[in-house]
């Protein structure tokens, strides 16, 4: 009975040890409704516990036994590629953050919303019956290349140590952050079905789809707001070849498809 426990020791002793040596890059499935910080915390759980850990505490800071973070928000209602960094990896996050990005975004015309998306509450509805499908897409070149984007209240952009989001649903009054310098590589036009249109973007770090999306109903007489949204790409990412689902968050297959440093 002692060898069998003290083999099982060496057993997790040996799996912890394996999971801590990690150190790179690779890339999960973020689903529709958690945060992106409950996803990597899940993750993380899941590992610790793989590992042998009793009672794994994702968000416990002190003596953390694993390393771990992501590399650029997604919003709870939006899903797709998440890269995540390990060990060492975390340094490499903000390349990252700043680097290329691809999304699907499928919009709705005639409703604002405050959010900019599906998750919130409309406060505005107007005609979208004169909108072409030709009238889109000239509208999307003025929002290619360089521009300036104001971006959303509720966002993961912090004010005194806190998001922005956090603050408005406490009745804080935040204040629109001033507009900023991003870049969108594409932007094309995959469907139009009124008051649906979906839209194909490679961007730049700091863009917000919702702003677009918003921005663009305005341009178009209307109003508009963010109905689906998944990431396709992050980096040398793809939603197709790299992404691992919760059901492969485990050593072996984080081993197979990470990126080391």
């Amino acid at each position: 009975m002692a060898g069998t426990t003290s083999n099982t020791a060496l057993q997790i002793t040996s799996s912890l040890s394996k999971l801590q040596s990690l150190n790179g890059l690779f890339a999960i499935y973020k689903k529709r409704g958690p945060t992106s910080a409950d996803v990597l915390n899940a993750l993380k759980e899941a590992l610790l516990k793989e590992a042998g850990e009793q009672n794994p505490n994702p968000r416990k800071r002190k003596k953390q036994s694993l390393k771990i973070g992501h590399g650029g928000t997604l919003d709870s209602a939006a899903s797709g590629v998440l890269v995540v960094g390990v060990g060492n990896g975390t340094k490499m996050l903000s390349t990252m953050l700043a680097g290329s990005k691809k999304y699907v975004a499928v919009g709705e015309l005639g409703k604002a919303t405050d959010t900019l998306d599906a998750t919130g509450s409309v406060i505005l509805e107007k005609d979208f019956e004169h909108i072409t499908r030709l009238d889109i897409e000239e509208k999307l070149q003025s929002f290619t290349g360089d521009i300036m984007q104001v971006p959303p209240l509720y966002s993961a952009l912090k004010k005194d140590g806190q998001r922005l989001s956090d603050l408005l649903k406490k009745g804080h009054k935040v204040e629109v952050k001033p507009a900023r310098p991003v870049t969108v590589y594409s932007l094309t036009l995959q469907g139009f079905e009124p008051p649906l249109f979906t839209l194909d973007i490679e961007c730049g770090g700091g863009f917000y789809v919702r702003s677009l999306v918003d921005d663009l109903g305005k341009a178009l007489s209307s109003c508009a707001h963010v109905k689906e949204l998944i990431r396709t790409k992050q980096g040398q990412f793809t939603l197709e070849e790299h992404v691992l689902h919760e059901e492969q968050w485990t050593l072996e297959h984080i081993l197979h498809t990470l990126q080391p440093c």
